[in-house]
């Protein structure tokens, strides 16, 4: 069994910066990813060396860009990448951990359960068929889909208000351009490519955000 990356130097003053008094939550979150997140196939063998930057750290830092007491919906949640993550960091924030799979659904479970997270709820669920049971002021989405595909799923649930901050790559800017007709489609205010993180990581974390 996998054991989680231990958290040195440059790391962990970004996790200490991001996670505060709950850094002890988020180290037991990594230690769920590199066991039975890596049992149960929710999260790759090789991953576990970067869990902290590449995956945690990552998804935290989008916490920055969200208003205090907000609600967020975490569409195709998987192993709670980022909505786990905002969580933790953010006890203020109310959080919808929207995933279709029933093991994946089993385990953000039995994660939620153990850390004692009262900020979360877990909804087994597409996000199309959550649209009017779920309330947010935010979606967030990371590895789901293509912007242009994204867009179908998450700007319905926020019901013509809100934003969608969507954890993208290097391919950001394309995947607005190809997405334009969707945005205009759906109303979108302002869509701009943001950094979150920029003076705690190494590689800050690009995010596209919709503003309906």
């Amino acid at each position: 069994m996998a054991e989680a990356p231990e958290l040195t130097g440059a790391e962990l003053d970004a996790a200490q910066k991001v996670f505060g008094d709950r850094l002890p939550l988020a180290q037991r979150y990594v230690e769920h990813l590199a066991t039975s997140g890596i049992e149960r196939g929710l999260i790759g063998p090789r991953e576990v060396p970067r869990l902290w930057a590449r995956h945690v750290l990552n998804c935290a830092v989008v916490q920055e860009h969200i208003a205090q007491d907000a609600s967020v919906a975490d569409v195709g949640s998987g192993a709670g990448l980022p909505g786990l993550c905002l969580a933790i960091a953010r006890p203020d924030l109310q959080l919808t951990l929207i995933e279709p799979l029933e093991r994946r659904v089993i385990w953000l479970t039995e994660v939620v359960e153990d850390l004692g997270l009262d900020n979360v709820t877990i909804l087994r669920s597409r996000a199309e068929q959550a649209v009017g049971e779920v309330d947010a002021d935010y979606v967030t989405a990371r590895a789901v889909s293509a912007l242009v595909g994204l867009l179908d799923i998450t700007m319905p649930i926020l019901r013509g208000t809100g934003q969608l901050l969507a954890l993208k790559g290097r391919s950001a800017a394309e995947e607005i351009t190809k997405a334009q007709k969707k945005l205009n489609k759906y109303g979108a205010r302002d869509t701009e490519i943001i950094l979150a993180g920029e003076d705690l990581l190494e590689e800050p974390t690009t995010v596209v955000r919709v503003t309906l």
